[in-house]
C-alpha cells in the first residue's frame, strides 16, 4: 500500500482500534485457482505476538480453507469510515481556485500467516466471544444457549476455523493532513454537516493532535 508520510499511523493501537470498530475484513490470498478474496468478520487478540492475532471462521462449503496451507502468507484489509471530498468545501479553492476532488478514508492492512483450525473446540469458543462482543449492544442479547444444542453442533460442524499470526500491520488515515489548515477546519465542519460525523471528527481531532 502507498503511504505517504502525512497519512501514516505509526501506532499499533490506534490500528487496532480501527479493527475492532471495523471487524469486516477482506483475506486476500494466492490461492493455486488464482487470487480470491472473502468478506469475513475477525477477532482481534492484541496480546499474542509483536503485532496481535487475527481469528476467523468460514462456510466449510468455502475451498479458501483447503486452498491455502498452514503458514501461507495473506492479506486482510480493514476499511474505517470513507468519503467523497468536493474542492468546494476548501476556503483556498475560491481563493485560488488551485483544488481538485479527492477521496478521504481511513484503512488498515494487515500481513500474516494463516493456520486452519479445523476443530469443534477452537470454533466454539470464537463463536461464542464473537457473538457475546456483537450482541453486546442489543437489548436482548442473543445467546448460543438460546439455540437447541444440536442444532448448534449442526452449524459449527458447517464452518472451519482460522487463525493468523500478525507480521506486519499497516495504516493509512488521509484526512487531508496535506493541506492548510483552514482548508481542513473547513474540511472537517463540512464532512459532519453532511453526516459522515466519525470521519469529520476524525479530521478536526487530528488537527487537534497536531497542535497539542
Amino acid at each position: 500500500m502507498y503511504v505517504p508520510a502525512h497519512f501514516s499511523v505509526p501506532e499499533t493501537e490506534e490500528l487496532h482500534g480501527l479493527i475492532n470498530a471495523h471487524p469486516l475484513g477482506i483475506l486476500v490470498a494466492d490461492t493455486p485457482n488464482g487470487l480470491d478474496a472473502n468478506h469475513i468478520p475477525f477477532e482481534l487478540d492484541p496480546k499474542v505476538g509483536e503485532h496481535g492475532l487475527l481469528r476467523a471462521h468460514v462456510a466449510r462449503s468455502n475451498s479458501i480453507w483447503q486452498d491455502v496451507k498452514d503458514g501461507d502468507e495473506v492479506l486482510v484489509v480493514f476499511r474505517g469510515e470513507e468519503a467523497y471530498v468536493t474542492p468546494t468545501w476548501f476556503p483556498s479553492k475560491h481563493e485560488f481556485h488551485k483544488q481538485v476532488p479527492t477521496w478521504n478514508y481511513k484503512v488498515v492492512h494487515v500481513h500474516g500467516r494463516i493456520k486452519i483450525c479445523d476443530d469443534e473446540r477452537f470454533v466454539r469458543g470464537m463463536v461464542a466471544r464473537l457473538t457475546k462482543t456483537h450482541e453486546a449492544t442489543q437489548p436482548e442479547p442473543w445467546k448460543m444457549t438460546d439455540a437447541p444444542a444440536d442444532y448448534i453442533q449442526t452449524m459449527l460442524k458447517a464452518i472451519v476455523g482460522m487463525e493468523i499470526e500478525v507480521t506486519n500491520i499497516t495504516g493509512k488515515f488521509k484526512l487531508s493532513q496535506n493541506r492548510e489548515l483552514r482548508d481542513r477546519l473547513s474540511l472537517g465542519k463540512a464532512l459532519i454537516a453532511q453526516g459522515d460525523v466519525a470521519l469529520g471528527q476524525a479530521t478536526l481531532d487530528a488537527i487537534k493532535e497536531e497542535q497539542s
